[in-house]
């Protein structure tokens, strides 16, 4: 409703501006016509005896206010003045050699362009008179106006009503475009403020499941965004509740396949033969594996954990650790001192290079969910010690997103494999020879998804590299 106010508003200020420009436009010419007509008047009264018009007022030129050249003065303006003289020659044809009109123009400030008016017809003068009259009004001054006919008196012409500065109507257009810019920032303001809510809701839906849990979407902004944001929540809520659900179904199967599991390795137990024995657990361990890892899939899926900032190289050091203890082939690869490039400064006369700490190089900090994070370096350590012998791990990061690494030695894989490997329930070519039921590398896979990042893999001459990246902002 707000936006509909303020898109109403911008509109009516946008009609008031051009209202009060057209206005003023209107005023202007029709007071240009007012004086253009007075000039006619002028003409005739000059030439005619006719009566002067209501905003003229002629009065005789005193020889008090005769120069010695016989040319009217203004003394009220001072010695600095600015005369504009004009000579129209009227009735060429009717008068042998015609009537002459001379105008002398007195202003304080300017001097009058008259050479830059139309030529008048011959037949016609009396319009050159009413373009000076025109002249007179469209350039703002308090000039003094001095006419006569021939060799005649000198008159002065007052007519301040018809070209004087206080005559002019109001110019209305700064007033105009002052409205015009306040519409036209409204709008912007309007469209920025819209643009603003849906980069933000676009920040916070790439955001979602990451670094903000599992909350709502916010409802709010204009009212095409709350009904989408609230058409986002509800589906969003819906596949909760499915995952919710079938997370619900694997624990009460798992759970109810435990006690016949269990009556199954008892009763194994009292096999005789060896290797059918062998067999039998084998079979009953796969089974309860496979369930055991569609219900971690699962849960990975929800992501129920709220992520936190930890330092990623802690948490895949203790990772490697863990299999260190036990005996396990894998080793952390420390990042070393990274040599920056420095420009030259106020300070630092000559360009070169700058060490970091080893310290600091190897800190990197992200926001992410710890426990599903170990569980994903596990998994991708686990299947290089399954497929490949032995893992190296190492971390590495920018500005944008961080990357884990883990390389083994001896995998060998097609490419079309290597493209699929993240897929539900597919194994590599040599997997017969290893326990598993294909969803290690496929939970890992949406744990990356869900911290903004992903799984990838590269051949290297070793043997196969997997790469973890992870988004840090």
């Amino acid at each position: 409703m707000r936006g509909i106010v303020w898109t109403l508003t911008a509109f009516v200020a946008g009609g008031l501006a051009s209202g009060l420009w057209i206005t003023s436009q209107s005023n202007w010419k029709s007071y240009l016509n007012q004086a253009y007509l007075a000039g006619f008047a002028l003409h005739d009264t000059l030439i005619r005896d006719a009566p002067a018009p209501p905003d003229l007022r002629l009065s005789p030129v005193t020889i008090g206010d005769l120069s010695d050249q016989g040319t009217p003065i203004t003394p009220e303006f001072g010695p600095r003045t600015y005369v504009t003289s004009v000579s129209i020659l009227t009735d060429p044809i009717l008068t042998l050699g015609g009537r002459r009109i001379q105008l002398r123009i007195v202003s304080p400030d300017l001097q009058y362009p008259v050479a830059d008016l139309p030529p008048a017809d011959a037949s016609n003068t009396a319009s050159k008179v009413a373009d000076v009259a025109r002249l007179l009004a469209s350039l703002c001054s308090e000039p003094v106006v001095f006419a006569r006919v021939d060799q005649g008196a000198w008159l002065r012409v007052h007519g301040d009503d018809v070209w004087g500065c206080a005559a002019a109507p109001r110019d209305l257009r700064l007033l105009a475009l002052a409205v015009g810019i306040c519409g036209l920032l409204i709008c912007i303001s309007l469209v920025a403020e819209t643009a603003g809510h849906f980069a933000q809701f676009t920040d916070t839906l790439r955001l979602y499941g990451r670094t903000r849990g599992r909350a709502p979407l916010p409802e709010e902004g204009p009212e095409e965004l709350q009904s989408l944001a609230k058409t986002l929540n509800a589906y969003l809520e819906t596949e909760q509740d499915r995952l919710h659900k079938r997370a619900l179904v694997l624990s009460g199967v798992s759970h109810d396949l435990g006690t016949p599991a269990t009556r199954l390795r008892l009763r194994t137990a009292l096999i005789d033969d060896a290797e059918l024995r062998q067999k039998l657990e084998t079979d009953i361990d796969l089974m309860t594996g496979m369930i055991e890892s569609v219900l971690t899939y699962t849960r990975a899926e929800i992501s129920a954990e709220d992520p936190v900032e930890l330092s990623l190289t802690s948490v895949v050091q203790a990772v490697v650790a863990d299999y260190d203890d036990v005996g396990k082939p894998v080793r952390f690869m420390p990042a070393e001192a990274r040599s920056v490039e420095r420009s030259r400064t106020l300070f630092a006369a000559a360009p070169g290079s700058l060490m970091l700490p080893s310290e600091e190089a190897r800190r990197v900090l992200i926001t992410a969910r710890p426990v599903a994070l170990r569980r994903a370096i596990g998994n991708l350590v686990d299947n290089a010690l399954k497929y490949g012998r032995r893992a190296a791990v190492s971390v590495h990061a920018n500005s944008g997103e961080a990357a884990i690494i883990v390389e083994d030695e001896g995998t060998t894989m097609s490419e079309d494999m290597l493209d699929r490997l993240t897929k539900p329930f597919l194994r590599g070519e040599n997997a017969g020879l290893t326990d598993g039921v294909g969803l290690g590398l496929t939970i890992v896979s949406t744990i990356a998804q869900q911290h903004g990042g992903a799984l990838t893999f590269e051949r290297v001459p070793t043997g196969l590299r997997a790469i973890l990246t992870i988004r840090r902002a």
